[in-house]
């Protein structure tokens, strides 16, 4: 990287080339100087684009350690509250900045303690209004703050909670707000929150020549086989996306049995368990993760090869950051769809009209599809298991009804 170009110090340069970054994104080119020159930004730029270092980057270089608290970044979800933390932490080496991650389904005892001597705090909204509630944090001294994923927020629901938190801090500050989609809500917002900002919009990180979109017309009987199917080929790492949570969990288990080694993620996990799978999902212990929307926010990994829409997103906006986590830094990637139901191929439909074309049909030969039994009774029809419970309740209605017929035939 030019440090003449982007404002910022040598000192910077020669840490982001120990890591292997010595070229800046278009984002970072645009950006950086911007926020340097003092400039609100509002960017819409898709997840893998650099983002994180274009706001990272200044904030780190215009705070020192005796400054106090001046910089908020607010994200949608825990796992993304990490990495920034983790990116701020590994490019401010040397400068011995308190930079502190707040965030629920962890002990707020432990993070009260840390943010006496913090710089820069990334927090999720609902931990941090929790924390400014009991006067544990005051965010009267803020300079910058970041608004990252702004449309997840949004889609979240964390509006309100997001106008409380502007609400305590100062009106003289430097805002940035990046979103992988620009829709009304969200100029509304930067109307509202930003003053004279520079506007970025960058194309898709994912290129069309990169990513190739397929769909597959199935049945619901058919769809399960056709994934194990898929799933079998060689491949490096999958990401499978389910709308619900409990289907995630159902689906893990039985691609297990099938041979597949695959884990799942979702809300219903604590921090340490999702934070683990993540992690192990992100060093190859494991290839296949299943995950809802909402859990796989933040996830940044580079070596997605393929992903699953087992389940149809029910809006464009979804199905764009589902398939963005593949085809990134230069590598080839595949977002596959499985439609099997009349209400998928409802919302399917939107997409396709969306993507004008680039989304092909695949078709399979259902005699390669593995054979997934289903429990038969002697008559070949399903066989419904009867809980414990319910057969209980069958046989004691049994025995009244046979005493009832015995007194009435006397």
């Amino acid at each position: 990287m030019k440090s003449e170009l982007l404002k910022i110090s040598k000192a910077m340069v020669e840490l982001l080339e120990k890591q292997g970054i010595t070229i800046a994104t278009p984002i970072q080119n645009e950006i950086i100087p911007a926020i340097v020159a003092g400039r609100d930004v509002i960017a819409q730029s898709e997840t893998g684009s650099g983002k994180t270092l274009s706001f990272a980057i200044p904030i780190i270089e215009q705070t020192n350690r005796r400054d106090g608290l001046v910089a908020l970044v607010l994200v949608p979800t825990r796992e993304l509250c990490v990495q920034i933390t983790t990116e701020f932490m590994k490019f401010s080496h040397g400068k011995h900045l308190g930079i502190n991650s707040v965030y629920g389904g962890v002990s707020i005892y432990n993070q009260i303690k840390k943010l006496k001597n913090a710089n820069i705090i990334v927090a999720t909204p609902g931990r941090l209004l929790d924390l400014l509630e009991r006067g544990e944090v005051y965010l009267n001294t803020i300079r910058y703050l970041v608004l990252d994923e702004a449309d997840r927020m949004l889609d979240m629901g964390f509006i309100r909670d997001i106008d409380r938190i502007l609400k305590k801090m100062p009106q003289k500050r430097q805002t940035l707000l990046f979103s992988a989609t620009v829709s009304k809500e969200i100029t509304q917002l930067s109307r509202k929150y930003l003053q004279d900002p520079k506007n970025v919009a960058l194309a898709s990180a994912v290129k069309p020549e990169y990513l190739r979109q397929t769909y597959y017309q199935t049945t619901p009987e058919k769809k399960m086989p056709l994934l194990i199917s898929l799933l079998k080929h060689e491949r490096d790492l999958a990401l499978v996306f389910c709308n619900r949570k409990h289907v995630t969990s159902k689906l893990a288990k039985k691609l297990f049995s099938f041979g597949v080694h695959a884990k799942c993620l979702h809300g219903d996990m604590s921090q340490a368990q999702r934070e683990r799978t993540t992690a192990d999902f992100r060093h190859k212990k494991f290839n296949v993760l299943i995950a809802t929307d909402v859990a796989a926010r933040g996830l940044h990994i580079e070596d997605i090869t393929h992903v699953y829409n087992y389940e149809i997103p029910k809006d464009v906006d979804s199905y764009t950051h589902r398939v963005g986590r593949t085809a990134r830094a230069g590598k080839k990637g595949e977002a596959i769809s499985l439609v099997a139901t009349g209400e998928e191929q409802k919302f399917f439909k939107q997409i396709l009209f969306k993507y004008g074309g680039s989304i092909t049909l695949k078709r399979v030969n259902d005699s390669e599809l593995p054979k997934i039994e289903q429990p038969t009774s002697d008559t070949g029809k399903k066989h419904k298991t009867i809980p414990h419970s319910e057969k209980k309740e069958k046989k004691h209605q049994k025995r009244w009804r046979e005493k009832w017929m015995g007194m009435i035939k006397k």
